[in-house]
């Protein structure tokens, strides 16, 4: 390990980690203390002032649950449970990353699609991306519950497309989902990759015309290279987008499955515990896609000869 790397990386992020649990412990014992005070006015007793404080960070529905119990729960849920267990974090985060690998895969087939088709055609440039930007200003929330309605029941409809698809069931439920993933999914994408398809300089652009280079010769030698780095930064935003996504599209179907349907059990029966171990449990999987994502846009450029910062 380089002594840059522990001084400037490793012991701020710790820093502010070890920061942002102490204020939790705070919040936690300040928002939890009006119940305690009176469950111990009904039960009569009068704790000192570490006990009381221990019994706000021990509620079984705290309001703000502290972090170790957050972390007890995680722990049980993921290595003490059978992984087809519906109280599996495992199992959930499973159900929710299908949906998300399914809907990055179409956000990127979108994006990159709608880039090349901005690029190379002026009049879909003045009228298509004035649309893409206005596509996100609406909320995912208020949409969502149509998408997946909607396509679900088309999936599963006598009809053409449903025919032709043949998914059964469960099948359509992800594709349904999905779509949500892909919607938030395919932007960044569409914006990185017009940004990096256009990123080549004039004058390599006049090297190409120079060696007689056709419009597709110059679309795969000079444009795409150029856009890959552009393309991979947009991708740690899709990926994050489309994690979102997939359990924002969990929420409106009352799913069994998922990290979406857990925050749904948790807030239907007052488990905070369970909710923010989801909560957890979902930032770990964001946190895991990014990181493939870096390191493979890492060993991408490496493949093509670019050198490390």
């Amino acid at each position: 390990m380089k002594p840059d790397t522990f001084k400037y990386k490793i012991v701020p992020v710790t820093t502010i980690l070890l920061a942002l649990i102490a204020i939790w412990y705070v919040a936690a014992i300040l928002m939890n203390a009006p119940f305690q005070r009176d469950m111990d006015s009904r039960a009569g007793v009068t704790p000192t002032t570490m006990e009381f404080i221990g019994k706000t960070l021990a509620q079984p529905k705290p309001i703000l649950p502290a972090p170790h119990q957050v972390a007890e729960n995680v722990y049980e849920n993921t290595f003490l449970r059978s992984l087809s267990s519906s109280r599996s974090l495992v199992y959930h985060s499973w159900v929710t990353l299908s949906s998300t690998l399914l809907g990055f895969g179409f956000g990127m087939l979108l994006g990159i699609l709608l880039a090349v088709l901005i690029v190379h055609n002026r009049a879909m440039d003045r009228s298509l991306m004035p649309w893409l930007v206005a596509s996100q200003t609406i909320p995912i929330l208020a949409i969502a519950p149509m998408i997946v309605i909607i396509s679900y029941n088309v999936l599963t409809g006598d009809n053409a497309l449903a025919h032709l698809l043949n998914l059964d069931s469960d099948a359509s439920r992800l594709v349904s989902k999905a779509l949500i993933s892909t919607y938030l999914s395919f932007f960044p994408v569409a914006v990185g990759m017009v940004k990096g398809l256009r990123s080549p300089e004039i004058i390599y652009l006049d090297l190409m015309r120079t060696y007689n280079a056709s419009p597709m010769q110059t679309f795969w030698k000079l444009r795409v290279p150029a856009s890959i780095p552009f393309l991979f930064t947009s991708m740690t935003v899709a990926i994050a987008a489309s994690l979102v996504g997939a359990i924002v599209g969990e929420l409106p179907t009352g799913a069994v499955a998922g990290i979406g349907s857990k925050l749904l059990a948790g807030s239907y029966y007052s488990q905070t515990i369970d909710i923010w171990a989801a909560l957890v449990a979902g930032s770990l999987l964001a946190g895991i896609l990014v990181a493939i994502v870096g390191l493979a846009g890492k060993m991408v450029d490496r493949a093509m000869g670019g050198r490390p910062a």
